[in-house]
């Protein structure tokens, strides 16, 4: 396992971060395909032998279960110390007024709550899973900046949104001298790189880490364009983010299924080979569902494309309208 520091701070990460979206109790919440606790807990202790000590979840994940089951699977499999936690707030977790969103009551309600699925006296990288419109952005950080100052969460880091929100939340910070976000955690990919243009050059100036989801575009790279999945039958939000660029798209797939077939290496290997290349990621967050996920994640660090294999992936690409902000 390679390790890495995580933006400009001092803690260390593995290259890949295991996310937890995949584990939880399927009838809570909106995944019909995540798995139990029993079929969920091999993947995490997998991950801990694989020297994968990143793990990324969030509050809204199958109504709170992934953070239970991940936080149940630290303690059995590894200590607290050995690991990186992060989790994330926004999503609704209840009806009503105050039941979602980023204002102060919420952020430190669900911090508490959080803390209590996991079981832990702080997470390592609590997370804005996106931007609140509803809210002042100050009155966010400066939440945000007191559950650091409680020792609640050590650092902060921030999801999909526009770099110049983004922006404007950094120039925030550094006047007010609130905690900084040290991560951004967006949607990018083969097929998805409009994060190229603002998002991670920003990043890269401000010195931010990326720990993009959804590296390989919730398996599209990985399988034939017309090959199914239960996942893929069953993933609404995943429909909205690749049904409008289909016939672009399918290109890209197949070229990766070229140069994976060349190579004599699973297409997962590639396509997170490509993310991993680019020298503003830090560490791609990964699912896994089945052994072989885990497998391939960690063995595509030894895979280094060539300046032309990188362009030959990368040719076809044509731009796509902004989306992965829902």
């Amino acid at each position: 396992m390679e390790y890495i520091k995580l933006g400009h701070t001092g803690l260390d990460v593995s290259r890949i971060c295991l996310g937890c979206m995949t584990y939880g109790i399927p009838e809570r919440g909106n995944h019909l395909w995540t798995l139990d606790e029993e079929k969920s807990r091999p993947f995490i202790r997998r991950a801990l032998e694989l020297g994968i000590n990143f793990f990324d979840t969030a509050n809204v994940y199958s109504d709170g279960t992934s953070e239970e089951f991940l936080g149940r699977a630290i303690r059995d499999f590894s200590k607290r110390d050995d690991v990186v936690i992060a989790t994330k707030v926004h999503g609704r977790m209840r009806p009503g007024p105050n039941g979602a969103g980023l204002s102060r009551r919420a952020i430190l309600g669900e911090i508490d709550n959080s803390l209590h699925r996991l079981n832990m006296d702080y997470v390592d990288l609590y997370q804005i899973h996106r931007w609140d419109d509803t809210t002042p952005i100050e009155e966010t950080l400066e939440a945000l900046h007191d559950v650091v100052k409680a020792g609640k969460a050590r650092y902060i880091g921030a999801s999909s949104m526009f770099a110049w929100q983004f922006a404007k939340a950094l120039r925030l910070q550094r006047e007010h001298g609130w905690s900084r976000f040290i991560t951004m955690q967006n949607y990018f990919n083969l097929i998805y790189r409009e994060e190229e243009r603002e998002m991670m050059p920003l990043c890269e100036a401000e010195r931010v880490g990326v720990i993009p989801w959804s590296p390989l575009a919730r398996g599209r790279l990985t399988r034939d364009w017309d090959e199914s999945s239960y996942r893929k039958e069953t993933d609404e939000f995943g429909k909205t983010l690749y049904e409008r660029t289909a016939g672009a798209d399918r290109v890209i797939v197949e070229r990766v299924a070229a140069l994976a077939e060349k190579r004599s290496l699973p297409r997962a290997q590639i396509a997170l080979a490509w993310v991993l290349g680019k020298s503003f990621v830090s560490a791609p967050i990964v699912g896994a569902s089945k052994p072989s996920h885990l497998d391939d994640a960690v063995a595509s660090l030894d895979v280094k494309l060539t300046p032309e294999e990188m362009e030959f992936l990368e040719e076809p690409y044509v731009p796509h309208a902004v989306t992965g902000f829902a």
